[in-house]
């Protein structure tokens, strides 16, 4: 023995040191370091390799990637940029006003979807929000942070530590954390975080726009194409103004064309007729749900595919998406310098004959005035969207005059079933929160009926899962059972009994939030530093007499709610386009870390006491 540690103990620090240093330099990736616990728990013999990979059948692995697929099918449908749209609408026009509105928003969001998701689909709103009230950017994007990572602390599935804690709570004996048995506080510390940020920490958000703006240029996500309006098609007679407010075609009109030529006047106010083209700017996802809408057609594909009328080989096509197999071939394809094709129209390229494919979209960097899409002229650089055969994309690939050829990175929506979707994540946190299911079983089901009732494709789903943080938390549940079966955290946690000797229970529920929240700002994620601490909470609880899950609710809260740096992925994804700074997340996140620190001292010995 050396120290008193015996020589399991003395194995798993080692281990845990070389994985806490892992984490914190980012020099592997998490699931690799996952894995490398793994082996190092079994090859060391600290645990057994059935007790080495029950992570990849626990109850937090299963739920953390069905919760993936249940998030997919919400944003597939387009549910979730649907919900998003509302909340900008809703949003008034003075700083305060728009911050009441959003930060509750996302944290109802957030409680039964992943934050990193709910950010991710709130970014644009909030940017477009901010563009149009003609406030910062940077005044917006960190309460959507902020109040994403509140929202998580509403429901069990919220966030992977509560599922950890749930798990490890059930390993030493006591009973699992219910669906809504954590709202209490997640509730109280959204009310508290939304007030904080509209009284007071409004006034500590820098002003800034971002690196870019987004504004000022094409984005490679908008894509210039063209849509033709079939016979008998939904959109005759409607105005331009009226499809900009249908929720089935979310894109942008900037130019019309009638009966071949284009419009200077009216383009928003006349009913629109068959054979009218719109020159529009469309998102990935968009692109490839127009490309699917019945009584529309892309005009590329009309002038140059195989029929005339934009319909041919439809239920072929059907056929195809009932096996979840692509209608047709779709890359991306960059105009290389030097290229003998800039200069030139597509008309004058005749693609067709060339190449055997069809460009049905352009990117180009610069905002340019919008024109037939066969003749605008290419340049270096812009990248075209195309359309073929596998034998058309690889001759375009061995062409010198493309740089490189690209997969077509993007999901067509299915919106004729967002409230099926709806009704599906509603009746999973039911079936879940009324124990009719486990939720290790609800969640699965969830996923299932997602897939079933084709609200997203069997490849959307496998998609969809963070394959990194689903290993990872495979590998961060044996930590938490060797650090029980080596009484590494008994041991610990009678270090931190002696040292806070006579101390109030709400004063070392305290100190334990605010040392887990600086500490999780340099582990890089919230389920490491739970799997690693909260058995040592669980060890205090314990040791002091009281219900170990006031403290394990601590470690929990603050891992996934403290933002004092931009280290957390969905803060990571707000820094450039808010313009952040380094020191602008402590500056505003350390009162909210107090605040929040004290919510949870207070009402987590109330809710669990004895």
């Amino acid at each position: 023995m050396l120290f008193g540690l015996t020589q399991p103990q003395l194995t798993l620090f080692a281990i845990l040191t070389v994985a806490i240093v892992l984490l914190v330099t980012e020099a592997l990736r998490v699931d690799v370091v996952a894995v490398l616990i793994i082996l190092a728990l079994y090859v060391t013999g600290v645990l057994s390799g059935e007790d080495a990979l029950n992570g990849f059948r626990s109850e937090p692995a299963i739920v953390i990637a069905c919760i993936f697929v249940l998030s997919c099918g919400l944003q597939g449908t387009g549910l979730a940029g649907r919900i998003g749209d509302l909340i900008g609408r809703l949003a008034g026009d003075r700083l305060w006003q728009m911050l009441l509105v959003m930060i509750p928003a996302v944290a109802l969001l957030s409680a039964f979807t992943h934050h990193v998701t709910i950010t991710a689909v709130m970014l644009p709103v909030a940017l477009s929000l901010a563009r149009e009230r003609h406030v910062a950017a940077s005044r917006l994007l960190m309460p959507l942070a902020i109040g994403s990572s509140m929202g998580t602390a509403i429901s069990v599935i919220g966030a992977p530590s509560f599922l950890v804690s749930s798990q490890l709570l059930q390993q030493a004996g006591r009973p699992a954390l219910g669906l809504f048995s954590i709202s209490p506080i997640g509730l109280a510390l959204t009310i508290a975080g939304t007030i904080y940020l509209v009284l007071l920490g409004r006034w500590l958000l820098p002003e800034r726009q971002g690196a870019e703006d987004p504004g000022s240029r094409f984005k490679l996500d908008e894509y210039f194409t063209e849509l033709r309006i079939l016979k008998d098609s939904a959109l005759e007679g409607k105005t331009v103004r009226e499809i900009h407010d249908m929720p089935d075609y979310d894109f942008k009109v900037v130019a019309r064309l009638h009966a071949g030529r284009q419009m200077r006047t009216g383009i928003e106010e006349r009913p629109l007729h068959a054979g009218d083209v719109l020159l529009i700017r469309a998102s990935p996802d968009d692109l490839l749900t127009i490309k699917e809408q019945r009584g529309v057609a892309l005009e590329p594909v009309v002038q140059y595919g195989d029929g005339k009328d934009g319909r041919t080989g439809q239920k072929k096509q059907e056929k195809q998406r009932e096996k979840d197999e692509p209608a047709s071939a779709l890359a991306q394809a960059v105009i290389a310098p030097g290229s003998n094709l800039g200069g030139r129209s597509l008309s004058q390229i005749d693609f067709r004959r060339r190449y055997g494919a069809v460009v049905v979209g352009l990117w180009r960097q610069k905002k340019f005035m919008p024109e037939e899409l066969s003749e605008t002229k290419l340049q270096t650089g812009d990248v075209l969207v195309i359309q073929g055969d596998q034998d058309a994309l690889e001759r375009i690939a061995e062409d010198r005059d493309f740089l490189m050829v690209m997969p077509f990175r993007g999901e067509g929506r299915q919106h004729n079933k967002e409230w099926l979707a709806s009704a599906i994540m509603l009746g999973t946190i039911l079936l879940a929160a009324f124990d009719v299911l486990s939720l290790a079983m609800a969640t699965p089901a969830g996923a299932v009926a997602m897939v079933v009732t084709r609200c997203i494709t069997v490849s959307q789903a496998y998609r969809s899962i963070d394959q990194r943080l689903y290993i990872f938390s495979a590998g961060a549940i044996p930590l938490g059972t060797a650090m029980q079966k080596t009484e590494a955290a008994k041991l610990l946690g009678g270090w931190l009994n002696d040292l806070t000797a006579g101390w109030n229970q709400v004063l070392v529920l305290l100190v334990i939030f605010l040392a887990i929240g600086v500490i999780v700002q340099f582990m890089g994620s919230d389920a490491a530093t739970v799997a690693i601490f909260a058995p040592v909470a669980i060890a205090m609880g314990a040791g002091l007499g009281m219900a170990p899950e006031p403290y394990v609710i601590a470690v929990a809260m603050a891992a996934v709610t403290v933002t004092l740096t931009p280290m957390s992925h969905h803060n990571l994804i707000i820094y450039g386009p808010g313009g952040y700074r380094f020191g602008d997340y402590f500056r505003v996140g350390a009162p909210l870390t107090l605040i929040s620190g004290a919510i949870v001292a207070l009402l987590a010995p109330v809710i669990w006491h004895g």
